[in-house]
């Protein structure tokens, strides 16, 4: 079976995905969303690899180097061994926590461990998505690639290897280490081994210290921080944006077209993200994120998107690139997004809980308060003149808008939110008036999106289809867990939902036909939902099979196939990582499960 078995590499500017026996597959420079350089995890044959050939006696493994995020991938044939450390460069320099070193870097550290290991390198570019062909030639210094049609692209290959022999892919015989170093940018000083060693020590110390600085927890702490470290790994250090993956094109079910680029920032996803990571004590990523909402939701009328360019781009025209043939073969493979132009009520309740949080943790500068009072408010007179309208919804459906409850849902969030803010800076005006509309959006909720039939709250108004969103109810705070309603959804949407202990967002026919594959955070929210209604001995059991379904480093994808278990859709996600923290988090602070974990 084929499965998502990478290791994933960055430093907040991009980031590598390396297969299980080591052949870089996926990187695009100099930014997360930038042309591929690698693609092979899209094509096979036109994509371009970087791999490492060796002899059938050779066996490898892979691990992460604990508490970072430098992949270690080990070749042995009993006598002969060594290892490729990857890593992009990422540490810290004048001495000050605000200066870091992130280049558009990308290293390879091969290390012998034992005896005359013999390989060959191929070294296989193709820049720009390969739709132009790329020629590559070896200089004095490097090995430089470029295009030859269309826009021009460059990339640089630095090794302490004679260069000849890596252009040719001759046999290696392996005495000392080696160490590749690809740039987007040509190297103003000399690149040596020494060098790469520093950086990749020096790297080591970054995520050491970084991981230091992440809250521990009593159970499932390995599984929470790996988390953490992906969930560190997909913002983008430049303006504080949460990728919601680091691929493009995944499919959610082989050989459908259910693909999507991933490579941008959708504030739901981002805004969970930088809430649990705060709740892990990296407080640092939560204002920066909190700059980025500043910077693109400053108007004040109704033209808040519901995802932005990793840079605060506002346009992700969507187009194929048809000469690929996607992974496995399941095209289209897409760059861009046409789901920016969609309306989603949510959007506004998960601004509003950021921005709570942000008011009621932090002390707030007097800018910084004045322009989220202004946000608020803007949010809130949206809000009002917007909740009673259909939406796409959180599942983006693309080819009609419904009355979600999801979103009338996040549209009482809102309202909450903002009372609770203007509470905290003690703008009572607003109050009373921001209360009737609360009370307004939960009473046409309790009666529309209640289904008698069902006894549970169904996916729109009026209809009878469950949707495993609706669990969200209590942990918003708009129902208590032990509301007979809220446990009485939690155990319909489990019956209908559920299959071999992994849940469907939802099983209504929607633009693509019947959803075929689980989605990920489903199955973490009915765990948690199970958990919070007393069914705790129940959801544990789901939570360690569910983990147990993770790749070979812990790693998650957006979906999971519901009889092979397979991984599939964009990797590693975001979304999916962070349910899997605030689910660990739920058992490791229950007193009554110690003895039991």
């Amino acid at each position: 079976m084929i499965n998502l078995d990478y290791g994933i590499v960055g430093n907040g500017k991009s980031a590598a995905l390396i297969s299980k026996t080591g052949v870089t597959e996926w990187l695009c420079l100099p930014l997360f969303d930038s042309a591929s350089v690698f693609a092979s995890l899209l094509d096979k044959e036109k994509g371009g690899s970087f791999a490492v050939v060796v002899d059938e006696s050779y066996s490898t493994s892979q691990k992460y180097l604990p508490k970072t995020n430098i992949l270690v991938t080990r070749f042995s044939n009993g006598s002969d061994t060594f290892e490729i450390i990857d890593f992009m460069p990422r540490y810290h320099y004048q001495n000050g926590a605000d200066h870091v070193y992130s280049p558009p870097d990308y290293i390879r550290y091969f290390k012998l461990k034992s005896g005359n290991p013999k390989f060959r390198i191929k070294y296989d570019p193709r820049l720009e998505y390969a739709e132009k062909p790329t020629k590559t030639k070896v200089h004095k210094e490097y090995i430089k690639s470029s295009t030859e049609k269309g826009p021009y692209d460059s990339l640089y290959l630095y090794s302490n290897l004679n260069k000849k022999t890596i252009a040719s892919g001759d046999e290696v015989t392996m005495k000392g280490d080696f160490f590749f170093l690809i740039s987007y940018n040509q190297k103003l000083l000399e690149q040596t081994l020494e060098r790469a060693y520093l950086k990749l020590q020096r790297t080591k110390v970054y995520w050491l210290n970084w991981s230091e600085e992440t809250h521990r927890f009593n159970h499932y702490n390995d599984e929470i921080l790996r988390s953490a470290l992906v969930l560190k790994l997909l913002s983008f250090d430049k303006t504080g944006a949460v990728l919601a993956a680091a691929t493009t094109s995944l499919p959610e079910t082989i050989g459908e077209i259910r693909n999507w680029d991933y490579r941008f920032c959708w504030l739901r996803d981002a805004s969970m993200v930088i809430k649990v990571m705060t709740q892990l004590g990296h407080w640092r990523s939560a204002q920066r994120f909190l700059d980025f909402i500043i910077d693109v939701v400053s108007d004040k009328d109704e033209k808040i998107q519901i995802m932005y360019g990793i840079n605060k781009e506002k346009n992700l025209k969507e187009r194929i690139l048809t000469h690929f043939s996607g992974y496995e073969n399941s095209a289209p493979v897409r760059i861009g997004n046409a789901a920016y132009k969609q309306k989603q009520h949510d959007i506004y309740g998960i601004l509003m809980d950021v921005i709570y949080q942000q008011f009621s943790l932090f002390d707030v500068s007097l800018q910084n308060s004045e322009e989220l009072w202004t946000i608020t408010r803007s949010i809130i007179r949206i809000v009002k003149n917007n909740w009673k309208k259909p939406d796409r919804g959180i599942w983006e459906i693309r080819n009609e808008q419904r009355h979600f409850t999801f979103s009338k849902l996040l549209c009482w969030v809102a309202v909450d939110r903002g009372i609770k803010v203007a509470e905290l800076i003690k703008r009572h005006d607003y109050i009373k008036k921001w209360t009737r509309l609360k009370n307004t959006i939960r009473e046409d909720i309790l009666k529309k999106a209640w289904n008698e039939e069902k006894q549970a709250f169904t996916q729109t108004y009026g209809n009878t289809d469950l949707d495993a969103s609706t669990l969200l109810m209590e942990s918003y705070g708009f129902i208590d867990a032990n509301d007979e309603k809220y446990i009485s959804t939690v155990k319909a949407t489990q019956k209908e939902l559920s299959r071999n202990g992994l849940m469907y967002r939802y099983k209504n026919q929607d633009d693509f036909g019947l959803p075929s594959s689980s989605f990920t955070i489903c199955t973490f929210w009915m765990i948690q939902s199970l958990f919070k209604i007393g069914e705790k001995e129940e959801a544990k059991k789901m939570f360690d099979q569910l983990l147990s379904y993770s790749n070979h480093l812990g790693l998650f994808s957006e979906d999971i196939d519901f009889e092979t278990k397979q991984l599939l859709g964009n990797f590693p996600q975001a979304y999916s990582h962070l349910a899997l923290i605030e689910t660990a988090m739920l058992f490791s602070k229950d007193i009554h499960l110690k003895t039991s974990i």
